[in-house]
């Protein structure tokens, strides 16, 4: 997103930065003023109110049951007082609703889903003061247009990963390289074929126009004119007829893989891992494409309602603690946000896997933003923003 992009979405987002509240405010608690959302900030974190209700993606908070060398809740439960009570999220739009309830503390917000937080007023700033193991984070994580408001930082990065396409082995042939192979309307494995049942999609098919259509001079799939934008709805309205479904449950995806159900397409790399550690493993593989990806760099966020504050800040901290995140990003399968977790995951190559060093890997990867109408260029406010992704996303899948 360019800076100019940024500046016109900060002044969107002004009445969200003077509504956002305090952390909390009795003896025990971090205590703030309401004058001003950074002045509204909390200066100290206090006693934790036992217990804290977190959103979050599959694989983010692990207490072992399914596997028990994963585990970074119960230690953190032992060490706080502060007894873990987690909903699973299987989309940004249904973080988003959850998030607005205020029945919830905290989330794991990605891009598509941190700004519109940030614009409804749902979720307070950070006072990453606050957070010891912030400072650790890598530097390209922090700061971002997606958890930073006009130097006002909006949540905790988690840690970051592409977008891939994943393939059955035993049944696709030859292995693929491009984006192209979903998008094939001749496919010999029509009705086999899924991609991920969100209108943020839509990026995925720009991410592909963009290196296939240079005449269409796509620059960021989110920031998308009506020609751009037109083009990316009508291929994916073409493909269409080859998909057997969208998917936006990672373990119906990894039922479907198999069983055989679906053979082809967009995944995240915890269906990958689970795949291939089941027993029997399921033979898949998965890569990032030659045209590159969208991906996430997800973000933890605290309510502007959190009725457990503290509780947060604790989870917060200790989910970016080097051991904390090298189980989540070994369970789970990406870049973790602190590099000091990289000489503590059981793969010692890890993060070379997972490019967590590599920003050249990850500038092919487009992570995931809110789309709004100003272009950031010279072309003013004819982007489309996620209103108009939406609308179209229900004319796709019909």
């Amino acid at each position: 997103m360019s800076k100019k992009r940024w500046f016109g979405l900060a002044l969107y987002l002004v009445i969200a930065l003077v509504a956002a509240t305090s952390c909390g405010g009795d003896d025990n608690g971090a205590s703030g003023t309401t004058t001003s959302a950074e002045k509204n900030m909390p200066t100290s974190v206090g006693a934790g109110e036992g217990r804290v209700d977190l959103i979050a993606w599959a694989g983010y908070v692990e207490d072992g049951s399914n596997y028990p060398e994963y585990d970074w809740v119960t230690p953190f439960e032992k060490q706080t007082g502060c007894k873990v009570n987690f909903k699973q999220a299987n989309s940004s739009d249904e973080m988003v609703t959850l998030m607005r309830t205020g029945n919830y503390d905290g989330v794991s917000a990605s891009g598509d889903a941190s700004l519109r937080l940030v614009a409804g007023g749902d979720v307070a700033p950070v006072n990453v003061d606050l957070v010891p193991n912030y400072k650790d984070i890598y530097p390209a994580l922090k700061d971002q247009p997606y958890n930073t408001v006009d130097g006002v930082h909006y949540g905790i990065p988690h840690g970051r990963g592409a977008n891939l396409l994943m393939w059955r082995t035993d049944v696709v042939k030859p292995n693929p390289t491009s984006w192209g192979v979903v998008y094939d309307t001749s496919t010999p494995y029509k009705g086999k074929i899924t991609d991920y049942g969100r209108p943020i999609y839509i990026a995925d098919a720009a991410v592909y126009l963009k290196a296939t259509q240079p005449d269409l001079k796509i620059d960021d799939p989110y920031e998308l004119d009506d020609d751009q934008f037109n083009a990316a709805v009508d291929l994916l309205k073409k493909q269409r007829p080859q998909l057997g479904e969208y998917w936006t449950d990672a373990a119906k995806q990894i039922t479907a893989f198999t069983n055989k159900d679906q053979v082809l397409g967009t995944t995240w790399q915890y269906q990958v891992n689970t795949l291939q550690a089941s027993k029997p493993p399921v033979p898949v593989k998965a890569i990032l494409p030659k045209e590159g990806s969208t991906g996430w760099s997800d973000t933890w966020m605290i309510s502007s309602s959190a009725k457990h504050p503290n509780c947060m800040y604790k989870w917060m901290n200790s989910i970016t603690s080097p051991k904390s995140q090298a189980l989540v990003a070994e369970y789970f399968g990406e870049a973790p946000a602190n590099p000091k977790a990289c000489s503590l995951t059981t793969v010692k190559t890890h993060c070379e896997i997972f490019h967590a060093n590599d920003e050249a890997y990850f500038d092919k990867v487009y992570e995931w933003q809110t789309p709004v109408k100003d272009c950031g260029d010279d072309r003013g406010d004819s982007c489309k923003d996620y209103s108009e992704w939406s609308r179209a996303w229900t004319e796709i899948v019909g």
